[in-house]
Order: structure tokens, then C-alpha cells, then sequence
């Protein structure tokens, strides 16, 4: 854990120095990256190991307060540290904030955090690195370039991909999900031959847990969805600051730190299942508020409600799936479901970005083209509406400050205003469609929520010999190889 804390504050200190894209991705992306994805399993698989029964739900509740809280102080220090100095010093704070942590990491338990010592599988862990990579590509480039069909060019190194005619996406999609069949192949042969797999295959075949990964990936896509969209329109339509903004987002905030904190001992009245799907019902019924206030006269004061409903929904969910997820697997394979869940929960929150993302920008600029056509009484065939879009887009991923000022500045007073509504006009109802995309999501949310166990499975108490025919043989052969 002191490692990774050392890495991801090397990664920040990368970024915070960067002098141009590449080393900030370098560091944000890749070094820091890669450094929270070995933490944050570590985080789960410390608790699950180091608590029992209610203490291990009010330390998962807890967990989910300090990651409330910092969703509630990151985005009001990092925007008012963007608004009135620069982003370089969010980045140079995360690293007095990493160092202060390692002062914490003496307090973890020094013992190794599973019983079974075991070399690593090299084979799996390739596979696993090579789906998800590749997934999460895949999501991050449909947006731009197409789910299927070409919707623009993909250059790769100077030559362009784009075979048959189709989207670079679903080629990425492709390999991710032949990778990750080919892993569970590759795992159980390794089990068969007696060796230790990466993720033995009784923890991806337990249904409680599967059913609990699967919520909680579905409630990231939501997630990852709602705090793209909601700041996009608060400072784009409403004119926020990003100080502001953070502001905007404190109802949620709070309300999700409360909520988690305070309810993992409501499961001795209700069970955690109604809990959790509870919270799924005020997450929808925020979302609900929000799409019918969502206009000209919307304020602050009208959002705090519903922001508020919806985060007392996610605190809710939180405050309980962990724990009934980490629960369902055997303390042994705490590690691996960790590991497990995490990676779900990051190809959840590429999801949400990719594709509701998308679907936002894509109504947004397709609402500004149709609106400046029909001000200026032109009909178009699809195709050729599909190409404005398409401009439009490459236009204001392109355009400078300088150059947006200079355009304005060519237009009359009329058409300077006239472009300002059509441009509000198409907001608005970008907001409203993408919040009934993702209400539709937390619907599909709720129905995968009626899989989850009514009450916290007792995994600890059964062996692994009960999940899989192949247990015992596995665990004779490293015993004797220990031996």
C-alpha cells in the first residue's frame, strides 16, 4: 500500500510539472492510474479481512462516507483552486494529501492479507489487463467514432483504421470480450492443472456475488453519467463557475456521506436487499425532479431538493452493496473479489462517461443544427445533417477562445443573439433526453437489484470446497506443494 501511495504521488507530481498533454496523461492517466487500481482493492480486501458481521457493514459504511466526503471537498477545492489560481495546484494538493495518508499505513495490518501464498499467473493477468484495457476503449471511442458503422475517420499512427466501413470501437469491444472468455478459459485450465489462477473460478460462478458486481457496476454507469452531464449544463447553460459548481453539488454530497454513514444499521430492521433498492427509487425519483425542472427558470435553490434525493439514494446503495457483495466470497478470496469488483466498477464509470457522455453531446449539437436550419428554412437529407454534426463537433473540440470571440464578433447583434438561444434551446433539451436515458438506466438498475440475496450471505463460514468440485483438488496440491 505505501508503494502505491508513493507511485500515485509521483504520477501527481508528473502532472502537476506537465508542460504539455502527453505528460499529463503520462501522470494522471497512466502512473496515477495505475497506482488507484492497486489501492483501491487493497482498501476492500484490508476491511473485509479486518471486520466481521456489523463491524465489517459500519466499516464499508464509513468507507463510503470518506469517499463522500472527498466527492464533496474535491470538487469545491479543486474548482475554486481552477477558478481563482490554476489546475496545477489540485494536482500539487493531492500531494500533501498522499503524503499525509502514508502516515496512516503503519496503522494496516502488516500480516499478508491472505493465507495462501501463491505465484502469480502471469497468463491471467495479461488477459485481464488486455479486456479491460481494450473495453474501456472501446467505450471511450464510440462516442466519437460510431458504436458499428464508421461515423469518421480513426487515423492510428498515421494510417487509418477503419476496416469495412466500421467504427474502431466495436473492433476494441471485440477483443475485449474475446479476451475476457479466453481468461476464463485460461483459469480454468490453471485450476484443472492444480495451479493457483489469478481469480479462481468458484468466486466468478457465486451468483450472490455476481449479482452484487453487476449492481454495483450498473449504479457506476449511472454515477459516472450524472456528474459528466450535471456540470457540463450548470456551467454551460447556467453559467456556473467551477467553484460554483462544487457548490451546485453539495446537497449530493452531503446527503450520500449521511446516508452512508448513518444506515448500516438499519439492515437489523430492513433488509439490506429493500435498502438498497430503496435507494435505487431516490435516485430515480432525484433524477425525475430534475428533468422537470430543468429550463430557463431553474435555479440553485429549486436543484437542492432533487440533488440532494439523489444522493441519499447513492448513500443508501453504497452503505450496503459492498458489504453484501464482499460478503458473499470467503475471506481467502477477498483479495480476488476486490480486485473483481474494482475493475467492474472502472469499466462501469467508462461506460457512463462513453455512452451517456455521448448520447448528451450527441442531441446537444444535433439540437443546434437542427434548430440553425430551420431559422434559416433549409431542408437536408440525413446524411448531409449527420455531416454538420459532425463539423459542428470537430469545430468546438478545435476552436480557440480567440477564435470563438473573433466569430462572435463577425455577427450582428440580432444573429449574435439568435445563435445564444438556439445554442441554450438545444441544452436544455440535451439535459432533459439524458436524463431520461439515465433514469431508464437506474430502472435496469432496480431489476438488477432482485437478484441480490435478502440478507448478507455468511460466506466465511462455508469452503471453498462447496462452491467448486475443483476446490479440494486445488487446495491439496499447494498444500502439498508448501509441504
Amino acid at each position: 500500500m505505501a508503494v502505491a501511495l508513493i507511485a500515485y504521488a509521483g504520477g501527481t507530481l508528473v502532472a502537476a510539472i506537465s508542460w504539455n498533454t502527453t505528460i499529463l496523461y503520462l501522470g494522471w492517466s497512466l502512473v496515477q492510474g495505475a497506482a488507484a487500481a492497486v489501492l483501491f482493492p487493497l482498501t476492500f480486501t484490508v476491511l473485509t479481512v479486518s471486520y466481521e458481521d456489523d463491524d465489517r457493514a459500519k466499516a464499508f459504511g464509513l468507507l463510503a462516507g470518506v469517499h463522500g466526503a472527498g466527492s464533496t471537498l474535491g470538487p469545491i477545492i479543486g474548482g475554486a483552486l481552477t477558478t481563482y489560481a490554476s489546475w496545477r495546484w489540485g494536482f500539487s494538493l493531492q500531494i500533501v494529501g498522499a503524503g499525509g495518508i502514508l502516515l496512516f499505513v503503519r496503522y494496516v495490518t502488516p500480516n499478508p492479507l491472505s493465507e495462501t501464498r501463491s505465484s502469480l499467473d502471469v497468463g491471467g493477468t495479461a488477459l485481464s489487463i488486455v479486456g479491460a484495457t481494450s473495453l474501456v476503449t472501446g467505450f471511450l471511442l464510440s462516442g466519437k467514432y460510431g458504436w458499428l458503422v464508421e461515423r469518421r475517420p480513426f487515423m492510428l499512427g498515421g494510417t487509418q483504421f477503419n476496416p469495412f466501413g466500421t467504427s474502431p470501437a466495436i473492433w476494441f469491444l471485440g477483443v475485449g470480450l474475446l479476451a475476457f472468455a479466453t481468461f476464463v478459459q485460461y483459469e480454468r485450465r490453471m485450476e484443472r492443472a492444480g495451479k493457483s489462477p489469478l481469480i479462481p473460478l468458484h468466486v466468478l460462478t457465486n451468483r450472490p456475488f455476481l449479482a452484487g458486481v453487476i449492481t454495483y457496476n450498473i449504479r457506476s454507469i449511472v454515477s459516472a453519467g450524472f456528474m459528466f452531464i450535471f456540470p457540463v449544463y450548470l456551467q454551460a447553460v447556467l453559467g456556473y463557475t467551477a467553484f460554483e459548481t462544487g457548490l451546485a453539488l453539495l446537497p449530493y454530497s452531503i446527503a450520500s456521506i449521511l446516508f452512508a454513514t448513518f444506515t448500516t444499521d438499519w439492515r437489523k430492521y430492513v433488509s439490506p436487499k429493500t435498502l438498497v433498492q430503496i435507494g435505487i427509487v431516490c435516485m430515480g425519483a432525484g433524477l425525475l425532479v430534475l428533468y422537470e425542472q430543468t429550463g430557463p427558470g431553474q435555479t440553485i435553490n429549486r436543484m437542492l431538493i432533487p440533488v440532494a434525493l439523489y444522493g441519499a439514494g447513492v448513500g443508501l446503495i453504497v452503505a450496503q452493496i459492498s458489504n453484501m457483495t464482499m460478503s458473499a466470497v470467503p475471506a481467502t478470496n477477498s483479495p480476488e473479489a476486490s480486485g473483481v469488483l474494482n475493475v467492474s466498477s472502472s469499466i462501469g464509470f467508462a461506460m457512463g462517461t462513453a455512452v451517456i457522455g455521448s448520447f448528451f453531446l450527441g442531441q446537444f449539437y444535433g439540437g443546434v443544427v437542427d434548430r440553425v436550419l430551420r431559422a434559416e428554412h433549409v431542408t437536408v437529407s440525413t446524411a448531409q445533417r449527420n455531416e454538420l454534426v459532425i463539423a459542428l463537433e470537430d469545430t468546438a473540440e478545435t476552436a480557440t477562445e480567440a477564435t470563438q470571440q473573433g466569430f462572435l464578433n463577425r455577427l450582428t447583434l440580432t444573429e449574435r443573439q439568435l445563435l445564444e438561444g438556439i445554442f441554450e434551446a438545444a441544452m436544455f433539451d440535451a439535459q432533459r433526453a439524458t436524463l431520461l436515458l439515465l433514469v431508464l438506466v437506474v430502472l435496469l438498475l432496480l431489476v438488477a437489484s432482485t437478484f441480490l440475496p435478502r440478507q448478507i450471505p455468511e460466506a466465511d463460514e462455508r469452503t471453498d470446497h462447496a462452491e467448486s468440485p475443483q476446490g479440494s483438488t486445488r487446495d491439496t496440491s499447494e498444500t502439498a506443494a508448501e509441504d
